[in-house]
């Protein structure tokens, strides 16, 4: 095992630690199955004024894709 293994392997345990709480820190929707009948109260609608809903939204989404692609590189060493 390379030293590149090594900080990969640590850098994937951070991000999937950062991840867990990033979506642990997120309100619950408690809307369930009823969210795919339909709803006014849609994700881009929800999310146009900002806040903390928002920001962690996307820290959710930049964390998974960073999760990702060392996950990637991880399978290719």
């Amino acid at each position: 095992m390379g030293v590149f293994e090594v900080i990969l392997i640590a850098l994937e345990t951070i991000c999937s630690l950062a991840l867990i709480g990033v979506i642990l820190l997120q309100n619950s929707k408690e809307e369930g199955l009823g969210a795919l009948a339909g709803s006014s109260d849609t994700y881009l609608g929800r999310n146009k004024n900002g806040g903390k809903e928002q920001k962690l939204a996307s820290a959710t989404k930049w964390i998974a894709i960073v999760w990702v692609i060392l996950t990637l590189a991880l399978s290719l060493f």
